[in-house]
């Protein structure tokens, strides 16, 4: 062979193991790809929990092998998963190596999140094997969980926590767990015919539950003669013996004040769909805060569950504990109000609408935050009927309104405020008066059809003081307009307007006006006698009064027990103790607005006021709101403040039904 052959015959064969080479790296390829490929599938179905794509993935005989089919194996893993309420299941660090040729192993670790808690760095490992053109794996129960057999299960083994109490300041429960009957049927007791309809009859009369409702109930597929159908939960003292009724005792949330502290404290409930959506640290059954504290407080209230989940032999042996957490039960929530003081002021609302707010004006502390109407928590708790829940939902009272947390118009309470600042800033002065004839007045004729009003005309020559006992409208008009928009906001300012107290309940802050500026000299005399665009809930308004009965420091309000007492300068103690005064002869003097009050035996200082409700500046509806602030002006040691809203519609002002309360708070 001559040179030119033999290069020729060498090209040839390069090329040839050029090919092969290439038919080789791609066939690699081809294979790496699809190994990966069986990889990535187990990952997504694991991830994602799609349990019924595991036929699909993993060999048929493996399956077989470990006496399972395709459908149980499913069913294995849904059940488990399911049952132990997995979720945000991870699969990291996943390697295929090749244990020996054409022998592959898929290695990865696996955390997943359960109703007990975090399970770690599970260990995996499983072969895989050719099918065809693809891969797949060849399955056993370890692939569950570490060291399962076929014939193993898992145990889940579950300890509530105990929900916490909230407290009033004297320890006494707000918000406790109690004993309680599930009251339900059983059918075989029930008897036949006549018999039957009698007694169910009178189970509907005895327990407020419809013949319909109790018949619904029985009618369920799942009932039999011997089983125990649920109906109501009952309080121990409402347990009666009738035929077919039968009782298991329950503990539930119970709210000893009920209706009277329905809106501070709340009730709680079971989880919806919505709470899961929002809040992915809940399980399915478990029981949450719905409203009021116990939804503020519900993370510290419910606590965290206990418990273990484990793989157990078909005999209940323990073969190996995945998880397990130590129960930790929930906090107890302690408060400043007083139970007493809490059911008074309730009671002494009688059947206005409307609220009470009492506070320590020293060093805070809420003592009673009262709405009214109210609803019955317990009802709620237990479950409360269809009918029962659209008479709360239908009555034009609102009774879900939590109104010590809702702003309104102040009214003339708000003129001690007004007084307060003039005598800080100079405006007003011990002797300074204002020349008012007649029931109404206007700055000038620019106001138009405007005018401001009053009700006594008995005094023309009006200061500060007499404009108090007689909640002159006129005169602190004239004041605010004199003092000016800066100096009547700056002082304002200096109360509750604006400002947030830190406590756990919802609530807008006060407001001077809806806007930065006035927009008119109508609006800044309006605003200077508490009308207006002045908003502030009740207790922002009880909060301002503080003032006044502590030497002109505004005292912060504390609704959780031992918290830091904080106060800020709100006017000179000599302005606030002017004010007082006034205050005093408000009740003492014979034409006072709140001398209903001086046949009681303390040296009492008050404020009432009313509040026009307008559709816009200058109409008013003819419907008004009453209010009263008061505290002994010796003692100091609480203040009132009740507000009764379209007080015309009941005949009773704030200030009257004041007068059975404050009593109660003198001791």
């Amino acid at each position: 062979m001559n040179k030119r052959m033999l290069a020729k015959s060498l090209t040839g064969i390069a090329i040839v193991l050029a090919v092969v080479l290439i038919i080789t790296l791609m066939f690699n390829n081809n294979e790496t790809t699809a190994r990966q490929d069986a990889a990535d599938a187990w990952k997504t179905l694991l991830e994602k929990q799609q349990f019924e794509d595991i036929p699909n993935v993993v060999t048929k005989s493996s399956i077989t092998d470990n006496d399972f089919t395709e459908q149980s194996i499913v069913e294995k893993y849904t059940t488990i998963f399911n049952g132990i309420g997995a979720k945000n299941v991870n699969v990291s660090n996943m390697k295929i190596e090749e244990l020996k040729k054409d022998r592959y192993t898929l290695t990865y670790t696996m955390t997943l999140e359960t109703a007990l808690g975090k399970i770690e760095s599970l260990k995996y490992s499983a072969p895989l094997v050719e099918k065809g053109d693809a891969y797949a794996i060849k399955w056993n129960p370890t692939l569950i969980f570490p060291h399962m057999q076929s014939t193993d299960k898992i145990s889940y083994t579950i300890e509530r926590a105990n929900r916490g109490n909230i407290v009033d300041r004297d320890d006494q429960p707000l918000a406790t767990t109690a004993p309680f009957y599930q009251m339900g049927i059983l059918p075989s007791d029930l008897g036949n015919g006549k018999t039957r309809d009698k007694n169910i009859k009178a189970i509907a009369k005895t327990f407020d539950v419809s013949v319909d409702t109790l018949e619904k109930k029985l009618a369920q597929s799942w009932v039999k003669d011997d089983l125990f159908v649920p109906i109501k939960i009952v309080d121990m003292k409402e347990a009666k013996e009738l035929p077919g009724v039968k009782y298991s005792s329950k503990d539930m949330r119970y709210y000893p004040l009920g209706e009277a502290a329905a809106h501070l404290i709340g009730y709680t409930g079971m989880v919806t769909d919505e709470d899961l959506k929002n809040n992915k640290s809940l399980n399915a059954d478990d029981i949450i805060g719905k409203s009021g504290l116990e939804k503020t407080f519900d993370k510290q209230l419910r606590g965290v569950d206990g418990g273990q989940i484990a793989v157990v032999t078909s005999g209940g042996r323990v073969r190996d504990v995945l998880l397990k957490a130590e129960r930790t039960d929930g906090q107890t929530i302690y408060l400043t109000i007083d139970s007493s003081t809490q059911k008074a002021a309730y009671k002494a609302l009688e059947d206005s609408t409307g609220s009470s707010v009492v506070i320590n004006p020293k060093n805070g502390d809420l003592n009673a935050l009262v709405s009214k109407p109210s609803y019955d928590p317990n009802k709620m708790v237990r479950g409360i009927s269809q009918e029962d829940y659209a008479k709360y939902a239908d009555d034009e009272n609102m009774p879900f309104l939590s109104r010590f947390a809702q702003r309104y118009a102040p009214g003339s309470t708000l003129k001690t405020v007004t007084a307060a600042v003039g005598l800080d800033n100079g405006t007003t002065t011990e002797n300074k008066t204002h020349t008012i004839k007649g029931l109404k007045w206007q700055e000038s004729s620019q106001w138009g059809s405007y005018y401001v009003t009053r009700l006594h005309d008995n005094v023309t020559n009006v200061e500060y003081k007499s404009a108090l006992i007689y909640s002159d409208n006129i005169f602190f008009a004239k004041e605010g307009l004199a003092m000016g928009e800066k100096k009547l906001r700056d002082g304002f300012n200096k109360f509750a307007f604006g400002k947030d107290f830190d406590l756990p309940i919802a609530m807008k802050p006060a407001q001077i006006s809806n806007d930065k500026e006035f927009n008119s000299d109508i609006l800044l005399a309006d605003t200077a006698y508490g009308q207006g665009q002045v908003l502030m809930s009740p207790i922002q308004q009880a909060v301002s009064y503080t003032a006044f009965a502590n030497d002109g420091n505004m005292t912060y309000p504390r609704l959780i027990k031992d918290q830091k007492v904080k106060t800020t300068p709100a006017v000179t103690e000599k302005s606030a103790h002017k004010v007082r005064a006034a205050m005093q002869q408000v009740v003492k003097h014979k034409g006072g607005t709140g001398n209903t009050l001086k046949d009681l035996p303390y040296n009492l200082a008050a404020k009432t006021g009313t509040a026009e409700l307008k559709q816009k500046q200058g109409v008013y509806d003819g419907t008004e709101n009453s209010f009263v602030f008061v505290f002994n002006a010796d003692k100091e040691d609480y203040l009132l403040l009740t507000i009764v809203e379209n007080h015309k519609k009941t005949g009773r002002s704030a200030i009257e039904l004041s007068k059975s309360l404050i009593p109660v708070l003198e001791h």
